[in-house]
């Protein structure tokens, strides 16, 4: 039988992503889910996605860096 050294991989010092908690009046957040739905993608996708569109429309020499 042979034995394996376990590798560990250090943390990264900046996390992927970052947790937000947003409150939306109730009107937009039933259509909000009404688009995940029909997308068959979850609210959290929905916001994610509009809020990148809405940061590159506002600032577009900022795009697709991070």
């Amino acid at each position: 039988m042979t034995t394996q050294a376990l590798q560990v991989t250090p943390p990264t010092t900046e996390p992927k992503s970052i947790r937000a908690s947003v409150s939306f009046p109730s009107d937009l957040y039933e259509t909000l889910e009404k688009i995940a739905r029909d997308k068959k993608v979850s609210v959290a996708w929905v916001v994610r996605d509009a809020s990148e569109k809405y940061v590159n429309e506002q600032w577009p020499l900022l795009a697709g860096k991070e």
